[in-house]
């Protein structure tokens, strides 16, 4: 299975990449940076790049505020961005779609790759091989600690290769850089501006989530639908010894719906979990606090179950603000869907990964461990226009787990995952051709 050829230094170049986004991470829609070199090495590669507005919708969760997306803007002007694409995300527009064409008829495969860092402050320890090898985090309070970095990095190594076998690729072929999957904002805002609408074979994937170095899992199912929801109660200030009565307790309401939240009852269906991560209240020991702000998330095994959480959830908190005379705002800032793999295409994945020097297990599917993935409105997309979609792990070592401070992978799964999807590709265009001969 060698339908497509592979310089010896791709791995040398993934690396280099990788290091790269890890040394400058990047949160949720303020990806400037990150994306602006992406979209200038796929125009280097002779890929159609789509950028900004054209592959984001208007319709956004969690958006930072205009200040910390202006800050990250210029950072990433004088920090090797390239300022032609950069400007075309303005307002944290981050989105990135790279599409090839080839050279003979076929069906249109997407790939989606996610490039975003977390809110986390890196291990400087001198055993933590980023800071050995001097690719760190150089922006406190940020890191890849998930792996984000190795996604974005495989997504430009597939691109480089295909560039070089243009005359082998049957039909379309979308690479998608997402932003904003921490939080589970950024999938359906892209899903939204259509940039699916016409994929036949959805792959998206992980690294790491616990699955040993050269496992390879071609699908996973098991993803909980969620929503993540920031509530404000608004209430009255007054003085708590002179005249309590005269004040509106917000932090009576928000600490009324904490209760009232975690008292949700379950459901039949199948899981669901809530869960308060935050609270926020008040200004002083003698005063009636006036405002108070909760961050919650909700999730369910299915849409019923979830549905039923969600809606449960919202009531709660309306309710708790009646009871105490406060004012309640509330913003979805996140979601995702749960979706499975499709097997069919599932299998042609561990098909191809078979072949694949260093792989020594292979998992057809898997339940996911790890909770949400907004990948799931892609997937679910494709699979309602009749194509296959699926969610692949790529195992390998970690020196901690996802969202730790001492995050770090073996950089060995790398050329894994390129031979594993170039040859997924080549299993999909069998698979085209015996579907036409039946």
């Amino acid at each position: 299975m060698n339908l497509f050829t592979i310089p010896s230094n791709s791995l040398k170049q993934m690396i280099a990449w990788r290091r790269d986004f890890h040394k400058y991470p990047e949160v949720g829609w303020t990806e400037f940076r990150t994306a602006s070199i992406i979209a200038y090495e796929l125009q280097s590669l002779g890929f159609q790049v789509q950028v900004g507005k054209e592959v984001v919708s208007e319709e956004r969760m969690g958006v930072p505020s205009e200040e910390i997306l202006t800050k990250v803007y210029e950072s990433a002007r004088t920090n090797g961005g390239y300022i032609g694409f950069i400007d075309k995300m303005v307002g944290g527009y981050t989105g990135v779609v790279g599409t090839i064409e080839g050279t003979k008829t076929g069906p249109t495969i997407a790939f989606r790759f996610d490039m975003d860092a977390l809110d986390i402050l890196e291990s400087k320890e001198a055993g933590h091989a980023p800071e050995l090898n001097g690719f760190s985090s150089t922006h406190a309070g940020r890191m890849h600690a998930c792996g984000h970095d190795a996604h974005s990095s495989l997504g430009l190594g597939l691109a480089t290769i295909l560039s070089q076998n243009k005359d082998k690729i049957e039909g379309t072929i979308k690479i998608i850089f997402q932003p904003a999957e921490e939080g589970v904002r950024g999938a359906k805002s892209m899903v939204d501006a259509g940039v699916v609408d016409d994929v036949d074979y959805f792959l998206s994937m992980h690294v790491g989530t616990g699955a040993p170095l050269g496992t390879v899992i071609g699908g996973s199912n098991g993803f909980l639908a969620t929503s993540k929801i920031d509530a404000k109660f608004t209430g009255k200030a007054a003085h708590a010894g002179a005249e309590p009565e005269k004040g509106t307790n917000a932090l009576l309401a928000a600490a009324s719906a904490i209760l009232g939240l975690h008292s949700i009852s379950r459901h039949s269906g199948g899981a669901s979990r809530i869960n308060v991560g935050t609270c926020v209240a008040g200004d002083g020991r003698n005063i009636i606090p006036s405002h108070a702000t909760l961050k919650l998330e909700t999730r369910g095994e299915n849409s019923e179950v979830h549905t039923y959480v969600h809606d449960q959830a919202i009531s709660v908190l309306e309710g708790a603000a009646q009871m105490h005379g406060a004012n309640l705002s509330y913003e979805i800032v996140g979601a995702a869907r749960t979706c499975s793999s499709s097997r069919e295409l599932a299998e042609l994945v561990i098909k191809a990964a078979k072949d694949v020097s260093d792989v020594n297990q292979t998992i057809p599917i898997a339940d996911f461990a790890a909770g949400s993935e907004d990948a799931t409105f892609m997937m679910e997309r494709v699979q309602q226009n009749g194509g296959l979609s699926t969610y692949s792990i790529f195992g390998t070592t970690l020196a901690a787990g996802h969202h730790h401070e001492k995050f770090d992978i073996d950089e060995a799964v790398l050329p894994i995952a390129l031979h594993t999807w170039l040859a997924t590709i080549e299993q999909i265009y069998q698979h085209e051709r015996r579907g036409a001969n039946d």
